[in-house]
């Protein structure tokens, strides 16, 4: 899957080199712009307007008190970004909970989240056509915090620090089936993400267009995936079950320890490799055949309309078109 680097940073970040940082593959930067009713972040300026000079896909961010005005919160913000904020510029609402609870009160989740929806729906109101999303980890999201639809930017931090390489190896987060459109991966030595779009395409999104991206898993997630279901006799030596299943890395497969495996291991995950590369084309094909699918579903529209031809034949000629096509894929398959 493709991906894009990215950072954040606040007021606990001194000024950054951000052309260095371009030169060093980050694509995105988001700086925190307030807090609450009132507080703004004293570097926030300088931030940003670096960020903006570098040519980095440029976003802001603002700490959520939902236990404060939710109008008041969002005009905070919208002053604070008002100068930077042209069309391609991000916009993030930072849900997290303070230790002590001092942000969230006895807040429920409903209303946390009508709060949620309403700072979203003013942001978006104040900047028409760009994009609005939330910050906020996993026990927000299992709470009911999160509106449906909206970008999520999650943290999860399985390691200390981290190159944005070893979040690049691993299989997009789920959290509580939600993907996220961003990963921040680890906070050492500083807040690092990943979005899961090329750098083509997170402009395009960022830009507000829908970016034409393949979604489907990469070989490495659909063996990863398949890993989980075997079972554990598959990995078993000498009659041992391993304490985990090995984990899939650049296409290769590695013991829990980081040893290689034997030739026995080996073979099993060759086979489940070119297993998974011919799920890989066995979907390539399928999307080839849902396009002719589709190019006919569009002529019987065209010509239902235009009264070539009486719908029931119309709609035969098209069925009979989809089973040549599915018995061609069916044939190249057996092929293979």
């Amino acid at each position: 899957m493709a991906t894009s680097r990215g950072m954040d940073v606040s007021a606990y970040q001194s000024a950054q080199d951000w052309a260095d940082h371009r030169r060093n593959g980050v694509v995105f930067a988001f700086a925190k712009a307030s807090e609450g009713q009132r507080s703004r972040d004293e570097r926030f300026d300088t931030h940003i307007a670096g960020i903006i000079k570098a040519g980095l896909v440029p976003g802001a961010y603002h700490f959520a008190w939902p236990t404060q005005p939710v109008a008041t919160e969002a005009d905070n913000y919208i002053s604070a970004v008002r100068p930077y904020a042209r069309r391609g510029f991000c916009h993030w609402l930072d849900l997290e909970r303070y230790s002590d609870g001092r942000n969230y009160g006895n807040r429920t989740a409903t209303q946390i989240r009508t709060w949620v929806s309403r700072w979203l729906a003013t942001v978006a109101d104040a900047f028409p056509g760009q994009r609005v999303g939330v910050y906020t980890g996993a026990s927000d999201v299992a709470a009911g915090h999160l509106p449906a639809g909206v970008p999520l930017w999650f943290p999860r931090y399985p390691w200390g620090p981290a190159d944005w390489s070893r979040a690049e190896d691993q299989a997009q987060p789920v959290v509580d089936g939600r993907r996220p459109l961003i990963w921040q991966f680890t906070s050492q030595p500083y807040d690092r993400s990943i979005a899961y779009l090329s750098e083509a395409g997170l402009r395009a999104w960022a830009q507000g267009e829908t970016p034409e991206e393949d979604d489907m898993p990469t070989a490495a997630e659909i063996a990863a995936e398949v890993i989980k279901q075997l079972p554990d006799a598959v990995w078993a030596k000498d009659g041992a079950v391993p304490a985990a299943r090995p984990p899939v890395h650049n296409g290769d497969y590695y013991k829990a320890d980081g040893k290689t495996l034997d030739n026995t291991e080996w073979t099993a995950g060759y086979a489940l490799q070119t297993a998974v590369e011919g799920v890989r084309k066995t979907q390539k094909q399928l999307g080839a055949v849902a396009a002719q699918i589709g190019a006919l579903a569009a002529a019987v529209a065209a010509l239902a309309q235009d009264g070539g031809l009486p719908l029931a034949q119309v709609q035969a000629a098209a069925e009979a078109g989809a089973k040549a096509a599915l018995a061609e894929l069916g044939d190249k398959l057996q092929e293979d």
